[in-house]
């Protein structure tokens, strides 16, 4: 598993991602710094520089808050900060460490992403 660290608003954040093939691909692209929207007010979302990996990828999965994941079909990020519905296509990357700073992703319009490990 790796490490990453996330700033919103000057505040950092970790989080692990896990070792799939997306999240893998998704560090190799770190130092990221991605502006956000929100969307279903459930989750933020930005643009990566280029689509990701998602060889061996669930099918579906339902995201929690905390979870920060790669919506295939868009090719879009998403950092979630509430709960989410069951969603094809959506890949977990990882986690943030601490759950009660997923109220920090709720109004955030840009984050940095650095790996730490």
């Amino acid at each position: 598993m790796t490490t990453i660290r996330l700033t919103i608003d000057g505040q950092s954040v970790d989080a692990t991602l896990n070792d799939s093939a997306a999240a893998r691909d998704f560090a190799a692209l770190l130092p990221l710094t991605v502006e956000l929207k929100d969307f279903h007010h459930t989750e933020r979302i930005g643009d990566p520089p280029r689509e990701l990996d998602t060889s061996g990828a669930p099918d579906t999965v339902t995201p929690k808050a905390g979870d920060l994941a790669y919506y295939a079909p868009w090719g879009n990020l998403a950092f979630f900060y509430r709960d989410g519905e069951h969603s094809p296509g959506l890949v977990i990357l990882g986690r943030l460490t601490d759950s009660h700073s997923t109220g920090r992703l709720a109004t955030a319009d840009r984050v940095r992403v650095e790996a730490t490990s």
